[in-house]
């Protein structure tokens, strides 16, 4: 088990190489990029699994390279379908006390996702 009993990690980092991690930890792949260019596919790829994980209460991390952008919109839009809330108030609680700086274009990607009623339940 990683730092803090982690059993997952969900990785978005596109230009780094990927981490190799013991046999025990869940560890997938789905590389995004901040640009909001990203196959809408890949996206929910991404917040499914962060979601799944939540909703079955897996101890999971989102890394990216910074964790300023990318973990944390992925995180917040996880959070919102989990919860069944606005992907925007999600965001709010994901980021506070920490420092962050989700890029505008991939956080409107993400939220275009979600059904006209915002919840994305």
């Amino acid at each position: 088990v990683v730092n803090g009993g982690v059993e997952a990690v969900i990785d978005l980092a596109i230009d780094e190489p990927p981490v190799v991690y013991p046999r025990d930890i869940v560890y997938c792949r789905v590389p995004l990029f901040d640009s909001g260019e990203n196959p809408p596919a890949l996206l929910e790829i991404a917040v499914d699994l962060a979601t799944s994980c939540l909703r079955r209460e897996v101890p999971v991390m989102i890394s990216c390279s910074g964790g300023m952008s990318r973990s944390p919109a992925i995180a917040a839009a996880a959070v919102a379908r989990w919860r069944r809330m606005l992907p925007a108030e999600a965001l709010v609680d994901v980021v506070a006390g920490n420092a962050s700086d989700v890029s505008p274009a991939l956080w409107r990607q993400i939220v275009s996702l979600w059904p006209p009623d915002g919840t994305g339940g």
